[in-house]
């Protein structure tokens, strides 16, 4: 087992050391408790001598002491039962809230290389592998040991020879469940893996299950999954097969252990060397040994699986965060919109070059298009304004201003983007648009979707304003959602835009209105504008064509259709009549 995952593990433990205690004396109180038992039956034991000579009077008093242990007993296994449960849950809960802090600075790379849904399967399946495996490890562990100890010494008061026999044992057992444990580890972690790769497959499947159906790719894609399930259940029967076999292994080697000690003291009790009621308070006192090697070994495979999970998480956790802000980092409050791209390079893939020394100045208040065959490096150059990214070689700035001085959330709120891919959360209409701005007044939320002119569907919906969005917008069009998103960057009125194909999922008639919206929120505002439909960039200040990540043409409208290149072309193909 990995000791520093453990240490980890123990570390978030620690936090909570008045429920750690609590559980330890809580352990220690069920246990002396259980453990008092078995002496007081065999002195009951030894009150039945034979036929007509029973002490009854000291039988009815041991009944009444063993009564009251066992209640006492039973409250404090409530309590630990009560107290480690409250330990797992804090504990997983701290280490939810870290991941998702981590989450949140962690480079954009990190989401373009990871599956959406092995990530948040790391949220969920191995948050609960964690809760389970420390729930049953950590009550079973604080018993056994203090079980343990305490069997030895009640044995060693009866019988320090046979004590002996019993404790020798107790090597054997564990050895062989350290034996399979070693084993068994890296099977748990394919496991794992393999869970966090089916959760991905299957979200995607189920989010595009539209595509599926419309390329009748339902068969393929059942092949793919059946190929993945297939995987997990291959790791899962083997890491449970070779988990199992602690147990029954334990079990035989105390077996063994137990039947010796039956008859090495059935001997003893034959030449009067030991009682009858000692001989039997011993062999429960053997049994009471032996059970938390067997609890531990039946448990192990949840802890085992628990350690595969917390490695899982730690994996990210570990994982470089954003480049630090400099600690004179300043905070852009209202950018003049003035930005210059100096020799700026940049690639996704050490090995591929994408950006090679690109120069860029824009003055405040222009209107910069971007237009480009798929893979040109349009969208790289806003991920790269936006932080996104950070460039390889050169630097941007903004207001005179490298961007690396300057603090990233000031830098972004500084920016309003409008992307092709729409994102709206489940909630209200209402708070979906005042995202950016929570504290926006109704009047302010209305203002925006009129601008962005979707006030008219809003008030079609059933709830008008208060319509509940849920899975991501499943519940709107297309059209719909892109509007929503228009809203909430109107709302939010920032000094600089960036336009991602903003208008390529609304119909003809809508881009106009909207046109006619944008054209109000860009006077006076610098803004990017990517678009595939050239008709939306005619009114550009400036065109920039791109080609591998490089300016191989820049002009405006008229003068960029008189040069009769790329552009024209382009321009051509998409106006030229049929």
């Amino acid at each position: 087992m990995n000791k520093a995952t453990l240490t980890r593990i123990l570390k978030y433990i620690g936090k909570y050391k008045s429920h750690a205690i609590g559980s330890f004396m809580a352990a220690i109180l069920s246990v002396v408790s259980t453990l008092i038992g078995p002496l007081l039956i065999g002195k009951s034991i030894d009150h039945m001598i034979g036929i007509g000579t029973v002490d009854f009077a000291g039988i009815k008093y041991i009944l009444i002491a063993l009564a009251l242990i066992y209640i006492v007993g039973n409250i404090f296994v409530w309590l630990l039962t009560y107290l480690t449960n409250c330990l797992a849950y804090q504990t997983v809960n701290d280490m939810r809230h870290q991941l998702i802090a981590k989450i949140n600075t962690l480079p954009l790379k990190f989401f373009d290389t990871h599956s959406h849904g092995d990530t948040i399967s790391r949220f969920i399946n191995d948050m609960d592998a964690i809760s389970d495996g420390m729930l049953q490890g950590g009550a079973t562990l604080l018993t056994g040991i203090v079980t343990i100890i305490g069997a030895i010494g009640f044995m060693l008061y009866i019988k320090p020879e046979m004590t002996l026999v019993v404790v020798l044992s107790a090597p054997a057992s564990f050895l062989v469940a350290r034996f399979i444990s070693t084993r068994s580890q890296q099977m748990f972690k394919g496991q794992a893996k393999s869970l966090g790769e089916l959760n991905g497959y299957v979200e995607e499947m189920i989010g595009g299950q539209k595509i599926v159906k419309a390329f009748n790719y339902e068969a393929h894609s059942f092949e793919e999954f059946a190929k993945i399930n297939t995987a997990l259940y291959r790791s899962g029967v083997k890491s449970q097969f070779y988990g199992s076999l602690s147990g029954p292994t334990t079990r035989l080697v105390n077996n063994i252990t137990f039947s010796a000690i039956g008859v090495i003291g059935s001997i003893l009790a034959i030449s009067g060397q030991l009682t009858v009621g000692e001989l039997s308070s011993f062999l429960i006192y053997a049994s009471l040994f032996a059970k938390p090697f067997n609890d531990l070994s039946g448990v192990f495979t949840q802890v085992q699986s628990g350690v595969a999970s917390a490695q899982r998480i730690f994996n990210i956790l570990d994982m470089p965060s954003e480049k630090p802000e400099a600690k004179d980092a300043i905070i852009l409050k209202h950018s003049q919109g003035e930005i210059s791209f100096n020799h700026v390079s940049f690639s996704y893939n050490p090995d591929q070059s994408l950006i090679i020394d690109f120069n860029l100045d824009v003055k405040p208040g222009s209107r910069i298009a971007i237009v480009g065959q798929t893979g040109a490096g349009k969208t790289t150059l806003v991920n790269l304004l936006m932080r996104f990214y950070d460039v390889d070689s050169g630097f941007i700035s903004v207001d005179g201003t490298n961007i690396n001085a300057i603090k990233r959330d000031s830098l972004r709120r500084n920016f309003g983007m409008v992307l092709q891919d729409t994102w709206l959360f489940a909630g209200s209409i209402r708070n979906n648009i005042s995202y950016g701005k929570p504290d926006a007044t109704e009047a302010e939320i209305i203002a925006a979707a009129k601008a962005a002119e979707a006030h008219d569907f809003i008030k079609c919906l059933p709830n008008g304003y208060d319509t509940l969005i849920f899975d991501e917008g499943e519940n709107l069009s297309q059209g719909q959602k892109q509007l929503l998103t228009i809203a909430r960057v109107m709302l939010v009125d920032p000094p600089m835009l960036i336009l991602d194909e903003a208008t390529s999922n609304i119909d003809t008639r809508t881009e106009n209105h909207i046109q006619k919206a944008f054209e109000k929120m860009i006077k006076g505002r610098t803004s990017f504008v990517i678009a595939h439909r050239l008709s939306t960039i005619r009114d550009a200040d400036l065109i920039l064509v791109l080609d591998h990540g490089n300016i191989v043409e820049r002009g405006t409208h008229l003068q960029l259709l008189k040069n009769g290149s790329y552009y024209e072309r382009l321009y051509n193909s998409q106006f030229a009549p049929v």
